[in-house]
Order: structure tokens, then C-alpha cells, then sequence
């Protein structure tokens, strides 16, 4: 088992390292820090140019390795290591990366224009995402802490993915000992300015929170017979709009959310519907994105 870190050529965010390191914390595993710089294209009529094409990519690859290395350095007792290799493309050198090493998740960082302390997904880790049959967990720009894994926090839909998250993630959570908590968000539009909520909406939104606390008190009838041995909280946390529903939930230190696929198409392992990429935008805190089983 191996925690394997995308990093950066010359990265200037430690964010998915610090993130592999508090899973480190939680469940000691090695971490391998992967920086991917260009491959040559190898052409006989281009052969000196692609030779001084290569030559700087090992440099950078080299220069990268030792940063991350560095802040390995900065978390004592972590086992981890940097390595740099050639690709062409990134997301699919991780994966291959990943396969090799027998890794149990990939640890990417946010994008350079994501506001400090949220998370956004750059072109590259979109597609690492999309295509990966591991959970990808991806730090929020700048994210530090000095915490294990305290509490998972797992956005509930009450749809068959959902479900099928929900036994993933208890497993895990008994293996790292954190808390578990099950929220389903929900979000409910203000009322115009001019306008009072109707009587048809307010009734609609009543509907919303009954059925998410009947499907809340499901999932909590199934996860204590499972006997998991942790602590277990349920929420509906709701809003009027995405980033006032995810706040409602509260969150704290050593919190990570885990969200699922909308789809368990054969083609495509994990489907961000447009609930679950709001939820991971809104996000204050790192955010592990499961894949959902693949159809036959």
C-alpha cells in the first residue's frame, strides 16, 4: 500500500504532500512523491534539439524531486520518497505510477488560481479524476495541518452510489479510527427580495428535509449494525446555496469529505454530477473523491 503524490515540476504548493502526509498519520503507509516532466519526441532530424529537450527535463524532474524531498523533511517519521519521470501525458503516468507501486490513493493539490483554503481541480487532475479506478483526494490551495484523520465526512444522496460509498468509506473509517459522519446537503433558493417564500415552496423544501432525515435514519440503522466500533454523527446540512449548505455542515481540523460518482458507466469510473462538483468547490477541506464500481 502506498500513498502516491502528484507533484509538480517546480511546484509552489506543498498542499498534496501535507495531505498525504495527515493520511500517513492516520494509516502509516509510504508516501512517493511522482513529478511528471515532458517526454522527447525522439525524431533522427531533431535528435540535438530533443537531446537539449531532454537534458532539461531531467533537470527540472531532478529539481522537483528534491523539493519534495524537502518537505518530507518538514514531517518526521513519515516514510517517503521523490522520484521524476518522463510523460506525455500526466494523468495517465500517474495512473501507470500508481498501478506500479500498488498505490491505495493518489494525493493531487488544487489549482494555482483556487482561492487560499478551497479546492479546484486544474485541467489535468480533471482528467486524473475522471479516469482513475482509485480515490483521488485533492488538498485545498495552501492546506496545512499537524492532524491525523479525525473525521470522514461522507455526502449522502440516497441513491445506489451513495450507498455503495457509504460501505466503502465505513471500512476505511474503521481501519483509520475516525469519526464518521453521513451529511446530505441540500439547498433551498431565498426568496426574492420583493417576493415571500410561497406556501408551494415552503412545502417543497419540507419534503427535501423529511426525506433526506428518513433516508439519514436508513443509513444510520445500516451502519450500526455493522458494529464499526467509531464514532458516528448525521446531518442535514442546508442552505441557499451550495457554498451556505456546505459551511452549515461545520467543519474543524482533521476533517476530510469524501464524495462518489454519480455514474458507475463502464466508460467512465468516476461522474462528478453537478451536486458533487459544487460540494467540492465549496469545500474548506481536503476532499477524496471515490470511484464508483465499474458496470460489466
Amino acid at each position: 500500500m502506498t500513498y502516491l503524490v502528484g507533484y509538480g515540476p517546480r511546484n509552489d504548493d506543498r498542499s498534496a504532500i501535507e495531505l498525504a502526509a495527515q493520511f500517513a498519520r492516520a494509516h502509516p503507509a509510504p508516501v512517493v512523491a511522482v513529478a511528471v516532466v515532458p517526454r522527447g519526441w525522439g525524431t533522427p532530424a531533431a535528435a540535438g534539439t530533443d537531446r537539449e529537450y531532454e537534458e532539461w527535463a531531467a533537470s527540472e524532474g531532478q529539481s522537483t524531486a528534491e523539493l519534495a524531498r524537502a518537505d518530507f523533511a518538514r514531517h518526521p517519521g513519515l516514510v517517503g520518497d521523490a522520484i521524476w519521470t518522463p510523460g506525455r501525458s500526466v494523468p495517465a503516468t500517474l495512473l501507470e505510477q500508481a498501478d506500479e507501486r500498488d498505490a491505495s490513493m493518489i494525493v493531487v493539490g488544487s489549482a494555482a488560481e483556487a482561492d487560499p483554503g478551497r479546492v479546484r481541480l486544474t485541467s489535468k487532475t480533471d482528467r486524473l479524476v475522471h479516469s482513475s479506478t482509485l480515490p483521488v483526494a485533492i488538498a485545498p490551495r495552501g492546506y496545512r495541518t499537524t492532524s491525523s484523520v479525525t473525521r470522514v465526512t461522507v455526502g449522502f444522496r440516497d441513491d445506489d452510489a451513495s450507498w455503495s460509498l457509504l460501505t466503502r468509506v465505513a471500512e476505511l473509517v474503521r481501519e483509520v479510527g475516525a469519526r464518521l459522519r453521513v451529511v446530505t446537503f441540500i439547498v433551498t433558493p431565498a426568496a426574492p427580495v420583493t417576493n415571500s417564500v410561497t406556501h408551494a415552496q415552503t412545502q417543497v423544501i419540507e419534503l427535501w428535509s423529511m426525506q433526506a432525515t428518513a433516508a439519514l435514519r436508513e443509513a444510520e440503522e445500516y451502519l450500526r449494525s455493522l458494529d464499526l466500533g467509531v464514532d458516528l454523527e448525521f446531518h442535514v446540512a442546508a442552505g441557499v446555496d451550495w457554498p451556505a449548505a456546505v459551511a452549515a455542515a461545520g467543519w474543524e481540523d482533521g476533517d476530510v469529505l469524501v464524495v462518489g460518482s454519480s455514474s458507475t458507466h463502464r466508460l467512465a469510473q468516476v461522474f462528478l454530477g453537478s451536486s458533487a462538483s459544487k460540494i467540492l468547490r465549496s469545500s474548506p477541506v481536503p476532499v477524496v473523491i471515490v470511484p464508483g464500481a465499474r458496470a460489466d
